[in-house]
């Protein structure tokens, strides 16, 4: 069968998120989709994901494997013209995969949409949400644009291979749009295009992300320079908490979105903006260990 798009889903939390996700993608109208899930989670889930979607394509990978990895692993198994990638706790509305492949024939190569909280049940979802998302939260100006965000993007099939050799970098999505925009493609921005991002989160699940996140960011930055580099950057990283937190702050501020919501989690954001800080000495100090494999 010939599909118009090919999801990427790497599969990294539990079936619940996962479930909530593939019924929302086979619930699609007005376009023909291959849903490529990549596991790595246990036998278990990936028994109830074949049980319960049989026409989901289901790949498995080890337990460590990093979700660029895992990225990269689907992208080459894409048959469809046109490859999306989302996450395992994104829901898409129905019109979703047509409005994105609409995008593309407007002569575009790599659109991406926004992303709004769809994890409303608790504080700690909002303060994850509000901290993870300030720099992507609406309004957002529409057409070009010098990034998109990563759990709801769509490429060229074509365009992604001339950048191939970039996704065995193993890096976030940040590295390939760079790549792409130095090599003249543009990125466009759909601000209309919006999916719900709905993870939930204890305290300590998202302070311990935010600490492998930024180890992992923060040992591939200096990952082969010199002793005295590290130390340097590891010492400066002290100085970061502060500027995190106002930054996330100023943020949604300006942008006067769930204001209420920011003020009540305050005290989230110091912890949230200390993890990561914490975690950037860490990683420039003894490197990135296995922080990325463990990042959801």
């Amino acid at each position: 069968m010939a599909f118009d798009l090919s999801v990427i889903v790497p599969s990294v939390n539990g079936i619940s998120d996962l479930k909530g996700c593939l019924d929302a993608l086979f619930a699609s109208e007005g376009a023909s989709l291959e849903v490529i899930v990549v596991d790595r989670t246990n036998e278990a889930q990936r028994w109830t994901v074949e049980r319960d979607y049989p026409d989901a394509v289901l790949i498995r990978v080890p337990p460590g494997t990093t979700i660029p990895e895992m990225r990269k692993i689907a992208i080459r198994r894409a048959g469809a013209p046109a490859v999306a990638v989302i996450e395992d706790h994104v829901l898409v509305p129905p019109d979703w995969a047509r409005r994105m492949l609409d995008a593309l024939e407007e002569g575009h190569d790599v659109v991406g949409g926004a992303v709004e909280n769809a994890a409303t049940d608790t504080l700690t979802d909002w303060a994850a949400f509000l901290c993870e998302y300030s720099s992507v939260l609406p309004p957002l100006p529409a057409g070009p644009s010098t990034w998109l965000p990563g759990n709801n993007v769509i490429y060229r099939r074509a365009v992604l291979e001339r950048f191939d050799a970039v996704l065995d970098d193993h890096g976030w999505e940040n590295r390939l749009h760079d790549a792409m925009r130095a090599g003249g493609v543009e990125l466009i921005m759909r601000p209309d295009i919006v999916v719900g991002h709905k993870m939930h989160y204890s305290f300590g699940l998202y302070i311990s992300q935010r600490f492998l996140y930024s180890r992992s960011y923060a040992g591939a930055r200096v990952a082969g320079a010199p002793l005295a580099h590290r130390l340097k950057m590891g010492a400066l990283a002290f100085a970061l908490p502060p500027v995190i937190f106002l930054r996330t702050v100023s943020r949604i501020r300006a942008k006067n979105y769930h204001v209420d919501k920011l003020i009540r989690s305050l005290p989230h954001q110091v912890a949230f903006a200390v993890s990561w800080g914490v975690g950037e000495i860490v990683g420039y100090w003894f490197g990135p260990g296995t922080a990325l494999s463990k990042v959801r």
